[in-house]
């Protein structure tokens, strides 16, 4: 018996050291996977040599004789770094995600490919000029040379059996489009319009969705009879692609003028909040060539540098958040034609084929209207409810096949001037944003860049809800002019600041939207830059690590005054009555007020939404303090309809106190002394697909306590809705960046993640604590700086 215990045992010690020698042989195996930084490598379709010199930091400074040569060696080094994220980029622009991870993929799948992304983007090449089509293409060369050296893949290709395909510039530019995608919300709004008028009427529906403060709601349609019938096929639709966005989302930026910093020339900031991913949106980057010195952050599948400086300019972007989506609803002949103001007309039709892994091709026929393509083909549930005979069409303007963005993002950074970077805004078209500027001559200012549609003076559902296809007051009548879209230049007060605010001054000429966002990070930006005379790169690190949330601060002044029932929500209540609204991460009282704050939002709209509810809980503090104030009887929304007694907000308040207690002693312990916001609000940069995954998830997942809440200046957005993490931070400041343009190398920025997509560098996750922490990296251009700092070089030589 012992004999064979002993020989069991020595069988299973034997099994797991084979297990770790594999192990440690696939390691070493994967560990070739990640780039060569030195040395000499022969490239294919070079046409001289290029140097790579890497800092310490991973970032690639590329010196090259042409232009060209750059985009091809970014190429390169986007393909050595980030080659799994660009893969994933352009099967998600193509509709191509099933192919590598099955039928789960099937539905975004069909939705981006009746959107057509892809189809656009193959429209918009033939558009381009010369060089842009020549940076496309040596930029597509260089991904290639990677891959014609048949490197050992990182992880996620022999975890999924994936392997990537030559690049093609229609795949740079699609991914642009999908970045706009992902900045361009209105149609989800309509959706939620339509959603809510069979049981809520305008004036309900205009509370719950509130105009900028100090505006008037838009005079509408009485929307309830419109859409009586419509109200299944937009839940469909809106739980299938997102909930409606509660204008928590977007970036700030700010200038001063020389005349208000202490170097006497201009000092640029810009934060762009993005959705936080791992690896991140932004891989930094410097291309040196003849006419071009340009550094700052690029998009892994895209030429160029999207954001950054050159040793005369900088620039930073901020979310217009236009309306520029509309959705149609397009009434149906008996032939199968859509109707229009000049009679029926057919559809154009595509034929799509999507692979899918595991199973066979499914084909999919997509029908494209005079406005854009029929979304609501791609659920059958949504189709059927919609009334007898009609469809749902989308109108955007980044699927116009004049879409110029890629060049127009090409040669911002090789701009030297002001009107040089007008030049190259003009062709920047989706999505629109606010575009930060300053120059060594010491000009200051902004320009809202981008195609808004021209909306007809008949049209009284203004683009906030869908509209009659078949009547052509809701059709666009072109677009803004360019010279006539918001810009201000050398104001004087020698500030700008764009914070997703309003931006349009009053009486300004065209609709840009309803829908700006409140002016939280706006003002608190504007009250620090006054409380200094003079300011420098120091301060304004300081205004953008700025965690006072005045969104925390208006409820709490409302709330304070709540009657808890119990003694331990009355300490709680007396706790944050003396808060100072910070969203410090090692403070517990954040934690609790959000906590609040959250069950709050529940009692308050739950069952007025009804099952339109968990998707679209949110913070929405303009509604919630209307109607604690009761601002217009908006209390009523305090009331629940679905039990016989009155409740008041007094007893929602309270009710949810008592509930948020309970809640954060169930997630995070009886000690409420050890409760951290920073625990709670950890920033969540999940890994596509790998997140998911979990056994994965810890090795490919970025996670790191972070400050900040969805209004603060430093913001850390959370997702109410989550059913496991309702406090992580899941929308950041994807980048931060300062600008000195008395001396450009004084610039510093970083990023929320690292250099790497391959987990197994130690450039995957090295600037992810320094991110949380406020820190930033130094944005060096200059050689002999760079090389006395210590650097890798890596020489790309033509094969002759």
């Amino acid at each position: 018996m012992r004999r064979g215990i002993r020989m069991a045992i020595r069988g299973l010690l034997f099994l797991l050291l084979v297990c770790a020698l594999l192990g440690l042989a696939a390691y070493a195996w994967l560990r070739q996977s990640l780039p060569r930084t030195s040395g000499e490598l022969f490239a294919e379709s070079l046409v001289r040599p290029v140097e790579i010199l890497r800092d310490g930091y991973g970032i690639p400074h590329i010196f090259a004789a042409t232009p060209e040569d750059a985009y091809y060696a970014l190429g390169f080094v986007h393909a050595q770094d980030r080659l799994w994220q660009m893969e994933m980029s352009r099967r998600v622009a193509a509709g191509r995600l099933a192919e590598a991870l099955g039928p789960a993929a099937l539905e975004t799948d069909r939705f981006l490919r009746t959107l057509g992304i892809r189809r656009s983007a193959q429209a918009n090449l033939k558009h381009y000029n010369a060089d842009t089509v020549k940076a496309l293409e040596a930029y597509a060369a260089g991904v290639n040379a990677f891959l014609a050296a048949k490197p050992v893949l990182p992880p996620e290709f022999w975890l999924t059996g994936v392997r990537p395909e030559p690049w093609e510039p229609v795949d740079s530019i699609a991914w642009t489009k999908m970045m706009a995608w992902d900045l361009a919300g209105n149609w989800r709004s309509e959706l939620l319009r339509m959603r809510l008028a069979p049981t809520l009427s305008n004036a309900r529906i205009d509370e719950f969705l509130p105009p900028y403060p100090g505006d008037a709601a838009p005079a509408l349609p009485e929307l309830r009879e419109l859409y009586q019938q419509a109200g299944k096929a937009s839940r469909e639709l809106a739980e299938r692609f997102g909930e409606a966005p509660d204008f928590a989302l977007g970036s700030n930026s700010w200038i001063v003028s020389g005349a208000r910093s202490a170097t006497g020339k201009p000092l640029l900031a810009n934060d762009p909040h993005l959705g936080l991913t791992a690896p991140p949106v932004w891989y930094f980057a410097h291309l040196n060539a003849p006419g071009l010195d340009v550094i700052g952050a690029t998009l892994p599948g895209v030429p160029g540098v999207v954001l950054g400086r050159n040793p005369r300019i900088a620039w930073g972007f901020t979310n217009t958040g236009p309306d520029v989506q509309d959705l149609y609803l397009e009434k149906l002949d008996d032939k199968g034609n859509y109707l229009t103001p000049e009679g029926p007309r057919p559809f154009r039709t595509f034929q799509e084929t999507i692979k899918v892994k595991g199973r066979d091709d499914e084909i999919l026929t997509v029908r494209v209207s005079r406005h854009g393509p029929v979304i609501s083909d791609v659920l059958r549930a949504a189709q059927d409810g919609l009334p007898r005979g009609h469809v749902v069409s989308m109108a955007w303007t980044a699927l116009a096949e004049d879409d110029l963005t890629v060049q127009g993002a090409i040669n911002l950074g090789r701009a030297q001037d002001w009107p040089g970077f007008l030049a190259a805004a003009r062709d920047f078209h989706a999505p629109q944003q606010n575009m930060s500027y300053a120059d060594a001559a010491g000009t200051i200012a902004f320009i809202a860049a981008g195609r808004v549609p021209v909306r007809k003076p008949a049209n009284d559902l203004k683009g906030l809800a869908p509209a009659p296809g078949w009547d052509e007051r809701y059709d666009w009548a072109g677009y803004v002019p360019f010279d006539e879209l918001p810009r201000l230049v050398n104001p004087p007060a020698g500030t700008v600041v764009t914070a997703n605010e309003k931006v349009v001054p009053p009486g300004y000429g065209h609709h840009i939207t309803f829908e700006w966002q409140p002016p939280y990070r706006a003002s608190r930006i504007r009250a620090l830059l006054g409380e200094a005379e003079r300011h420098t790169l120091r301060t304004f690190a300081a205004l953008q690590g700025d965690v006072v949330s005045l969104a925390s601060r208006q409820l709490l002044e409302i709330l304070k005054d709540t009657r808890p029932k119990s003694d331990e929500a009355r300490e709680v209540l007396q706790q944050l009555r003396e808060w100072d609204a910070r969203m410090d991460p090692d403070r517990s009282e954040p934690l609790l007020f959000v906590a609040w704050w959250r069950e709050l939002a529940r009692g308050v709209y739950a069952d007025e939404l009804g099952d339109a509810f968990q998707r679209n809980w949110s913070a929405r503090p303009v509604f919630l303090k209307a109607v604690l104030e009761n601002r217009g009887g908006q209390a009523r929304w305090c009331d629940n309809v679905r039990t016989a007694a009155a409740e008041s907000c007094e007893d929602v308040a309270a009710e949810a106190l008592e509930q948020a207690i309970a809640g954060l002693r169930r997630s995070y312990g009886p000690y409420r002394t050890r409760w951290r916001w920073g625990e709670a609000h950890v920033a969540h940069h999940p890994h596509r697909p790998l997140s998911t995954v979990s056994l994965l998830a810890p090795f490919f997942d970025i996670r790191v306590p972070s400050a900040g809440d969805a209004f603060t200046v430093n913001v850390g957005r959370s997702d109410f809705h989550h059913p496991l993490e309702p406090f992580a931070n899941r929308h950041a400041p994807s980048l931060r960046a300062l600008y000195d343009l008395a001396e450009p190398q004084n610039s510093l920025f970083i990023h929320s993640g690292g250099q790497s997509g391959n987990p197994l560098s130690r450039h995957y996750r090295s600037f992810s604590a320094a991110w949380a922490r406020g820190d930033y990296i130094p944005m060096l251009t200059d050689r002999a700086r760079l090389e006395a700092a210590g650097v890798q070089r890596l020489a790309l030589v033509p094969r002759r």
